[in-house]
């Protein structure tokens, strides 16, 4: 199993469907896949896809969203980015470019179609998802998910923990520009990030 998901990484490495052969306007640039997995990690980031930083670093959350995600879980950058304990498996492995407003446009369709199930079948082990944003918790809740982000994120039952394998934890992305969102929502604050913090550290 590792040597069939040494070989799907570095497929996804060089992939170039969303240029070549595209569902819609082609990327608008090179594919940079940006992601960590090991066959190892217990735990498992799923977010959007990479912002224009990350796409120039080419490390995951290498921006103040990662600053705020790494808060969250209560982990160190080192802690963070050690691929033999946490995966990161955004939805969309490239920049998907910005729209006219200079926001992110959605993730590459191509990217959950043509990987993420055959990327996720060889990848059993992990005990612990993290579903940041409405694209990770529609592809990975289904019909399970809420109405709204606000439903879904407020509907988590912290008993999922011990109950699931691998437990899924809806989470808002960590931007800027969900500030205010948090401020609407202090319950986040004070009922999800200690059992997440605790969740991520039992699994350390």
């Amino acid at each position: 199993m590792e040597k069939d998901l040494a070989s799907l990484i570095e497929d996804i490495r060089n992939c170039r469907h969303c240029l070549e052969t595209p569902d819609g306007k082609p990327l608008p640039h090179e594919p940079r896949p940006v992601f960590q997995i090991s066959a190892t990690a217990r735990i498992c980031i799923c977010g959007q896809a990479p912002g224009t930083r990350v796409h120039a670093s080419g490390v995951p959350f290498t921006d103040p969203s990662g600053d705020r995600l790494r808060d969250w879980m209560g982990v160190t950058d080192e802690e963070f980015y050690d691929v033999s304990r946490i995966a990161i498996v955004p939805m969309g492995f490239c920049f998907p470019g910005l729209d006219a407003k200079g926001g992110d446009l959605p993730p590459r369709k191509e990217c959950a179609r043509v990987w993420r199930a055959r990327l996720f079948e060889l990848l059993p082990q992990f005990e612990l998802v993290l579903l940041v944003g409405s694209y990770a918790q529609s592809w990975h809740l289904g019909p399970a998910r809420g109405a709204s982000l606000t439903e879904t994120v407020r509907a988590w039952n912290p008993d999922s923990l011990t109950a699931d394998r691998p437990a899924l934890i809806p989470l808002p992305h960590p931007s800027w520009r969900n500030n205010a969102w948090l401020k609407k929502n202090p319950w986040f604050e004070k009922r999800v990030l200690p059992a997440v913090k605790q969740a991520v550290r039992a699994r350390l």
